[in-house]
């Protein structure tokens, strides 16, 4: 390419030699030889290009025969080639096949589960209406019989004056006429409602049989549908670094991996025994992340483990300590203990900074979340019960009196969001339930039972959810903050509603534990009739990868503003792992801020 004109000069010579060097595949070592110049010519005049034709002088014969095996090679690798390649493609075929089969099925599987909480809801609607038309009804055959039984009386009034010669008997005949006719109208009446009420009576009995059915039916698509919820999760691990995808669907949030999530699907493998799942999300974070002031930053890419962005809050990074501790407690394995204990001390390093005990939101924020003190306080007890360290007791002590001085002080507000912070969170709620426990806050001289009042009646929204099919249903569940300070109109988060879920449940199993059954039914209906409607929002993953298996997305309105300084995720079938995984906690009643019992 492009020859200086003293080049074009030494290839005129006629004793000018070559000595090649010739690269063979699958040898280390070249083959060498010596050649001479048989002619030359200019390729290309506007680039200056030259093309040279080279004669063999001298050439070892084990050389040769090497070029010569290549030759043959080559000349039968496009037929192996092709061989191979028609066996592939049969084979990726079948293989096509069978998945697009798994992602119908999958997409099936989640269609008819909504499908199905759908008609229940509908029946559960059907059922309060005809109970209140009954009773509507009941109502009026009381009046009926009342009135009945005073025409009656007044008939024996009558009678009774006639007897006595009180009144002329033409009157009292006449009278007593309009009685009968009267009561006779109004047993007519009587009858009628009878059966109006028999009927409901028979209808609602079809339908309750009906709903039965119905929820034999969800129980059963349930299950099978929260177990591919869970294998959604493990599809998105990277085999390379651990990381868990967060996102599946906003193109913007590909190759994302915030540590939160990481931490949440590390307690559900350990819940499910995964522990080798586990332990590359563990090893990740011992051998690899990158830290700042002392703490893993807040997300990494997921296909190299490079930092995503470089901010450190306190929380993520408790979540991963609380992760850790749920693997040390469940196997006995204390590899990772002193990975656990470094992430404590450093918790304890941001509350030493603070004179009240308060944990801040990271090392270079002003700010104080109740959230983060939830998850210290749930930390520093699990921490405690592994090590047996006074220090980690006393921390979360310290916790208790942060929070009495600066979360549970407002009366009209049972939960502050921070310190001097009085905004509505619905994460604290449900986790002032599930970190410290109905017990607890009672001993403290806090209401459960008002706290969850509270938050439902604040936060709960009922909104027309667009499915991405396009069908439109009405579905109930918690919002990020109260409906009336949004200008946007009802969210339903799916996490929070998750931890909500978990709420009522560890309500119903305080209440049990009291024997107060009928508050621990009440709790756990409302349990499972947000968790129905929760699932209502189901999605078939949008990935190859995914399958078609279901998983909830992280909002039921995709880039709005949640109330709390970020937006959700964009696209309408966005996968969330934290929704996800918070969900597979609630249906199982699962508290990952406690060891379990």
């Amino acid at each position: 390419n492009n020859p200086s004109k003293e080049f074009l000069k030494i290839l005129e010579r006629k004793d000018l030699d070559f000595i090649l060097k010739i690269e063979i595949p699958l040898y280390h070592k070249p083959v060498e030889a010596k050649s001479k110049l048989a002619w030359y010519e200019i390729a290309d005049k506007e680039l200056n290009r030259y093309a040279l034709g080279l004669s063999y002088k001298e050439i070892p014969n084990k050389d040769n025969e090497r070029i010569l095996r290549l030759c043959l090679f080559k000349k039968f690798t496009p037929k192996i080639t092709l061989t191979l390649a028609v066996i592939l493609l049969l084979g990726f075929s079948v293989s096509a096949y069978i998945n697009i089969s798994l992602v119908h099925a999958n997409r099936a599987l989640v269609k008819q589960l909504v499908d199905i909480l759908q008609k229940s809801t509908l029946a559960k609607q059907q059922i309060e209406e005809l109970i209140r038309d009954r009773e509507a009804f009941q109502l009026k055959l009381q009046e009926k019989e009342i009135h009945i039984k005073n025409l009656e009386e007044e008939k024996k009034t009558i009678l009774e004056s006639q007897r006595k010669r009180a009144i002329a008997e033409e009157e009292a005949n006449r009278k007593i006429n309009e009685l009968l006719s009267l009561i006779k109208h109004l047993e007519k009446e009587r009858e009628k409602l009878k059966e109006k009420i028999n009927s409901l009576r028979t209808q609602e009995t079809q339908i309750t049989e009906d709903l039965l059915l119905l929820d034999k039916k969800r129980s059963s698509l349930e299950k099978v549908n929260i177990e591919k919820m869970y294998r959604w999760i493990k599809v998105h691990q990277n085999p390379r670094t651990g990381l868990i995808l967060s996102y599946e669907g906003d193109k913007e949030l590909h190759n994302c991996s915030f540590l939160y999530d990481q931490a949440l699907v590390a307690i559900a493998y350990t819940k499910f025994s995964d522990f080798e799942r586990a332990k590359k999300i563990f090893d990740f974070f011992r051998f690899k992340a990158k830290k700042v002031d002392g703490g893993f930053l807040n997300a990494y890419y997921t296909n190299d483990g490079q930092p995503l962005e470089y901010t450190v809050h306190a929380g993520p990074n408790i979540w991963l300590g609380i992760a850790i501790a749920h693997y040390i407690k469940r196997t006995l394995d204390n590899t990772y203990l002193g990975l656990l204990k470094e992430i404590a001390d450093w918790v304890i390093k941001l509350q030493n900074e603070d004179k009240e005990g308060g944990i801040r939101g990271g090392p270079r924020t002003e700010w104080y979340s109740t959230e983060h003190n939830l998850d210290a306080y749930a930390l520093f007890e699990m921490v405690y019960q592994i090590t047996k360290d006074s220090k980690y007791k006393e921390a979360y002590q310290k916790i208790i009196n942060w929070l009495l001085l600066h979360v549970y002080d407002k009366p009209e507000v049972p939960v502050m969001r921070g310190k001097g912070d009085a905004t509505i969170a619905t994460d604290t709620y449900a986790w002032s339930i599930a970190s410290l426990g109905p017990e607890l806050l009672e001993s403290l001289g806090m209401d459960p039972e008002k706290i969850i009042e509270f938050a439902e009646k604040n936060c709960s929204v009922e909104v027309e959810y667009s499915r991405p099919t396009g069908e439109k249903i009405k579905v109930k569940g918690f919002d990020f903050a109260p409906l009336r300070h949004l200008a946007r109109g009802g969210v339903i988060s799916c996490e929070w509603t998750a931890q909500m879920i978990l709420a009522y449940k560890l309500m119903a199993k305080f209440y049990e534990n009291k024997n107060l059954s009928l508050k621990a039914h009440y709790y756990e209906a409302k349990a499972q009739d947000y968790l129905s409607n929760l699932l209502k929002l189901l999605i078939s993953s949008p990935s190859p990868a995914g399958l078609g298996e279901g998983c909830l997305p992280y909002a039921s309105e995709d880039f709005v503003d949640t109330g709390h300084g970020w937006t959700t995720p964009k696209g309408k079938s966005t996968g969330s792992v934290s929704s996800t995984a918070y969900t597979l906690f609630a249906y199982y009643g699962f508290n990952p801020l406690k060891f379990a019992d």
